[in-house]
């Protein structure tokens, strides 16, 4: 049970945090440098996930994305498929879970960034999309990249969400999360003990590195 949920994490996780990397790091970039009417309002709906119970969102997502639901009911009819209980949903409960980390974290990386420079490039006869990659984004780019680790650990972690969305299948949704879940209540604590292990040094890991990445340099 060990390897096949480990391999599922990772293969979820993988997808999830590439997911997250570009939709976090555009909606963050709107946050920060755009402004509008329902701009605060936008940044509460998309940390709702954070401060909300995971079962709370995975039941929202259900009600999305399910046979039944308001986009899934649309999906199975065109297409006879339906995204729950798939690995393919516990990419998305991990994905939604994990990007309000990815938003916070871009939004102030990007914030951070002296508008000065974007505008000696729009002078220089530089367009807004070259400004943001060869401008902003070097200047944010650690901020940006410790939203990517933690959103991937957060991606990791995920349980709630994934168990209402995905199920809990073994060798086809069972993510490590559940995999430790199901051990423990079954009585084998010797894996549940492995796994949880492993998730404990993977978040020690990634709790370094953010560190590494948003330590500020001596000088500075």
């Amino acid at each position: 049970m060990i390897w096949p949920a480990f391999k599922l994490s990772l293969l979820v996780v993988s997808i999830a945090t590439l997911l997250i990397s570009v939709v976090g790091t555009a909606f963050g970039f709107v946050l920060a440098k755009r402004q509008f009417r329902a701009k605060e309002l936008l940044d509460a709906l998309l940390t709702l996930p954070m401060v909300l119970p995971p079962t709370v969102t995975g039941f929202y997502l259900i009600l999305l994305l399910g046979r039944r639901g308001l986009l899934g009911r649309y999906l199975y009819a065109m297409t006879g498929w339906t995204l729950a209980f798939t690995w393919e949903a516990a990419v998305v409960a991990a994905s939604v879970m994990a990007l309000p980390i990815m938003v916070k974290s871009a939004r102030a990386a990007l914030e951070s960034v002296d508008s000065r420079y974007e505008m000696v490039s729009f002078s220089l006869g530089k367009g807004e999309l070259e400004t943001f990659f060869r401008v902003t984004l070097p200047l944010a780019f650690r901020g940006i990249m410790a939203g990517i680790v933690l959103s991937f650990a957060r991606a990791l972690g995920e349980f709630g969400a994934t168990l209402m969305l995905a199920g809990n299948i073994p060798g086809k949704t069972q993510t490590m999360p559940l995999a430790i879940f199901e051990a423990f209540f079954s009585g084998e604590d010797r894996q549940a003990q492995t796994l949880a292990l492993i998730l404990t040094f993977t978040s020690i890991v990634t709790i370094y590195f953010t560190n590494v990445l948003t330590r500020t340099p001596k000088g500075s």
